[in-house]
């Protein structure tokens, strides 16, 4: 009876040391850290939190690995609920929901045409739907001096998109212009096409569109062109830092001469390259020093080719 004890006391002992790891348990403390960055829900934070866990606590690898994978299982479910949401709440959205901008008011400097300081103010729409995307753009420069207006540029442009696939899309564009120190009452161009995502991250995005154009011009003489071309226009934009943006948008049109549909034999060329630099003041405001050149190929008597226009301006998100 004695032996069948020893016997019995032995084995349990042997379990026990089979069931126990060789290792300590992994302190509540480095627990309370990760839960901690998890309840922030920043995934950089979670990874960096398991990261020095896995650093200080080699042995418990094994721990760690898989309360990583229980995060990571529960937020793609979460991840999945949110997209499920905001996709019902996108297709409910009727056509005056779903709109964001930014209005921008601040100063400009020119040269060329009119070599003169004014008031600058824009104001950008955004509604982004599933596949839809609508986009509203007006901008005015505007500088009188002595009763003369030496500076009177305005700028309507509308352009809904197709995302028709992860990286290409179909674009519209109606755009209106009135300049008449560059000798134009009014010019009004349409264009379609198709756009593709060359790059498209959290810190830099990269896109072109090309297509088909039709404008017609207004000058201030009286006289009125009507031109067949097309467009090709790039966008780019760099998030250097959190708070530092660097953007580049460019829009070419050029225009062949009667009803020809070849752009390289052109009677008119015209380039709006912009260059901006923004800074983040806060989550809506942010301040922008942005140069743009315009050019114009074949420009009205009297009027030069390249104008170019410093902005130093301030810009609040809604």
């Amino acid at each position: 009876m004695i032996l069948h004890a020893r016997h019995s006391l032995l084995a349990a002992a042997l379990l026990t040391c089979w069931a126990t790891p060789a290792h300590a348990e992994l302190p509540e403390g480095v627990r309370a850290m990760i839960e901690a960055a998890r309840e922030t829900g920043d995934a950089a934070k979670v990874a960096t939190a398991f990261e020095l866990a896995r650093t200080a606590y080699p042995d418990e690898a094994e721990d760690i690995a898989a309360i990583e994978a229980e995060w990571t299982a529960a937020k793609a479910e979460r991840d999945a609920l949110a997209a499920v949401e905001q996709e019902e709440t996108l297709r409910r959205a009727g056509p005056l929901d779903l709109w964001s901008g930014e209005g921008e008011l601040g100063g400009f400097l020119s040269s060329g045409n009119s070599d003169t300081a004014g008031l600058a103010a824009s104001l950008s729409l955004l509604r982004q739907g599933i596949d839809w995307t609508h986009r509203v753009r007006a901008r005015v420069d505007y500088q009188r001096q002595n009763g003369v207006t030496s500076r009177e540029s305005f700028v309507f442009a509308y352009e809904p998109r197709w995302q028709f696939d992860e990286d290409m899309f179909i674009y519209g564009l109606a755009q209106y212009e009135r300049d008449r120190v560059q000798g134009f009452t009014g010019r009004y161009a349409v264009s379609g096409g198709l756009g593709y995502n060359l790059v498209q991250s959290s810190d830099v995005s990269l896109s072109l569109k090309a297509g088909p154009a039709f404008r017609i011009t207004e000058f201030v003489d009286g006289r009125s062109e009507s031109r067949l071309g097309g467009l090709i226009g790039l966008d780019f934009d760099w998030r250097i830092i959190d708070q530092l943006t660097l953007t580049q948008d460019a829009n070419a049109l050029a225009e062949t001469g009667g009803q020809a549909v070849v752009v390289f034999d052109s009677a008119n060329t015209t380039l709006n390259l912009v260059t901006g630099l923004d800074f983040a003041v806060t989550p809506r405001l942010r301040t922008r020093l942005s140069y743009q050149v315009d050019y114009d190929s074949n420009p009205p008597a009297g009027a030069v080719t390249t104008d170019t226009l410093t902005r130093a301006t301030i810009i609040y998100g809604f």
